[in-house]
């Protein structure tokens, strides 16, 4: 066990007996891009995470070593200089520190030593884990807490400030996250509550494609953000109260025809049915209807892939393939797109079979090994025993 690990090398290390903090994973179960349009998403928080052992030191230094992906140690005096860095995650951590210092927060000497078994760049939200994670690991070194929601919004502007403009699902996923539960956010007000996953006899199953994307590069994302952004001060020049794409309709969008770009009108257009498909996705989970749950996650798919154009051959590949297997009653494409995985209804009786097929007609398709992990739904950040 990964976590186990992580406290063998920190006691060896470091000192005895850290305190040991766990930030999920997060998968979405619908609602795409809906976050930075003050949309509605319907993530949860998966077991699989990334662990964080601290403990208080003397130094007047925060010393980070990781095994996460290749082995690096870095050093933050407490004045806020470091010593130069390799690993991206160094700059997550600096960008924290850095919007810490600056919001006169009393930071204290720490150790820190982490790792996980969520797989980088698939989707899962990684980065969220790490720094959601990174400042409760502070807040129970420093021993003044800061809430959930403040964490949330640290946690972004860290993001915000190494290059890549996201909402805050991932964040708020990752802090909230209740077993057993999806967790339905209303990104308008931040209003939250429980949606129970009530879905007995089928698995929740992440397929990855092994085609890896990195936001922070890719301009593409923010290229989507700036086409939802034209078609609010197009509608706000007749209804100046709109604030965001949350209160722009399909009636609003036809009336655009000939004075915006059709591109931005697509991609408006994505935005505001996926809003639908997640009310959508609370009834039919609410009744229990798989194969509902599996239409759902299929018109998601294939929205991204012709309107919002954020999925890859790859991925539509898998999509295609799902289709064709009796036990898998919905696939789509999870995550900021352009790689990473799809998430997958299967019915659980036939799991091994449906999906070991998935994995080998993907590797006759496009000469790929995918990979595939199990899913299941747990808690948000929190001190692991």
């Amino acid at each position: 066990m990964v976590h186990k690990k992580i406290v063998t090398y920190f006691e060896e290390h470091y000192s005895k007996s850290p305190t040991l903090i766990k930030a999920p994973g997060r998968i979405n179960l619908i609602g795409e891009h809906t976050d930075y349009n003050e949309g509605l998403v319907l993530p949860a928080s998966i077991e699989k995470g990334i662990y964080f052992a601290v403990s208080g030191n003397d130094l007047n230094s925060i010393r980070i070593e990781t095994f996460l992906t290749q082995p690096e140690k870095i050093e933050f005096q407490l004045n806020s200089q470091h010593n130069p860095f390799n690993s991206f995650w160094g700059n997550y951590f600096k960008a924290i520190i850095e919007i810490l210092v600056s919001k006169d927060y009393p930071l204290k000497g720490m150790d820190c030593v982490f790792g996980g078994d969520i797989p980088i760049g698939s989707g899962l939200s990684s980065s969220a884990a790490l720094c959601c994670g990174f400042i409760y690991a502070i807040t129970k070194v420093s021993g003044k807490s800061i809430s959930r929601e403040k964490i949330a919004l640290i946690a972004q502007e860290a993001e915000h400030k190494i290059g890549l403009n996201c909402g805050l699902m991932d964040q708020y996923a990752v802090l909230f996250g209740k077993k057993g539960n999806a967790f339905l956010l209303d990104c308008k007000d931040l209003s939250h509550n429980y949606i129970p996953i009530n879905l007995n006899g089928y698995s929740w199953v992440l397929v990855n494609s092994n085609i890896k994307h990195n936001l922070a590069v890719d301009s593409e994302y923010n290229k989507r953000r700036i086409s939802c952004e034209n078609i609010v001060k197009a509608v706000q020049k007749s209804r100046p109260e709109i604030k965001s794409l949350r209160d722009v309709t399909l009636v609003d969008l036809n009336s655009l025809v000939n004075v915006s770009s059709s591109i931005d009108i697509k991609r408006a257009k994505y935005v505001i049915e996926e809003n639908d498909r997640v009310r959508q996705m609370i009834k039919v989970l609410t009744l229990g209807d798989a194969l509902a749950v599996g239409e759902v996650l299929r018109k998601g798919h294939w929205a991204m892939s012709t309107e919002y154009e954020i999925t890859t051959t790859e991925l539509d590949t898998l999509v295609k393939i799902g289709e064709g297997l009796e036990g898998v009653l919905g696939s789509r494409m999870m995550g900021g797109g352009f790689g990473g995985c799809t998430i997958n209804l299967v019915q659980t009786n036939t799991l091994d079979e449906s999906i070991n097929s998935l994995l080998q007609q993907y590797k006759d398709q496009t000469g790929i090994d995918a990979e595939y992990y199990p899913l299941s739904i747990d808690d948000g950040v929190k001190v692991f025993e």
